[in-house]
């Protein structure tokens, strides 16, 4: 536990450090969702379960859930694309199904939805680019999967996170 405190502290600083544990964060969302997809080869289910699952074992034992929550997302999705591109599976279906499992996992430890599921589009957004996908099917994918998330969540969930992504994410269609 006093390592995972040690961590936020280091996000908090925003140092060399902080990028260090996110990088640490994203490679082992890469590794997990590698394993559940070859494991199982249901891309979907395996991948929202395995982001779920790295962001509730990243903020397990911290203060601060909210704002680990919302620095590691987008490191956690990125990591997620990253394993789907490298073992050839499909990139829409893994941006919806990380960011879903990532906005589900927000809301299991009490983070706020709607800064998740920005920080989670915004992830999944530079990590397509980073990767050559076309980053407007990629806010396609990213939002859709955010807003199933939320509707599953509960319905004011979902009001919330629309209008939240309507107002922040550049690109988003209705």
């Amino acid at each position: 536990m006093e390592l995972k405190t040690g961590n936020f502290n280091i996000l908090q600083k925003g140092n060399k450090m902080a990028k260090s544990v996110l990088s640490k964060i994203g490679r082992t969302s890469k590794r997990a969702v590698i394993g559940v997809i070859q494991g199982t080869g249901d891309i979907a289910g395996s991948v929202l379960e395995a982001t779920k699952d790295v962001l509730l074992v990243t903020v397990e034992g911290v203060a601060q859930v909210a704002v680990v929550t919302e620095k590691s997302v987008g490191e956690i999705v990125a990591g997620a694309i990253e394993a789907a591109s490298e073992v050839g599976k499909d990139i829409g279906i893994t941006i919806k199904s990380a960011v879903k499992g990532t906005v589900k996992g927000a809301s299991e430890v009490g983070a706020d939805v709607g800064k998740t599921a920005v920080a989670a589009v915004d992830g999944a957004v530079k990590a397509a680019g980073e990767i050559g996908v076309d980053t407007s099917k990629a806010i396609e994918h990213a939002t859709s999967g955010a807003i199933e998330a939320a509707e599953e969540i509960g319905s004011d969930t979902a009001q919330a996170v629309r209008k939240v992504l309507e107002t922040t994410v550049k690109g988003r269609k209705n």
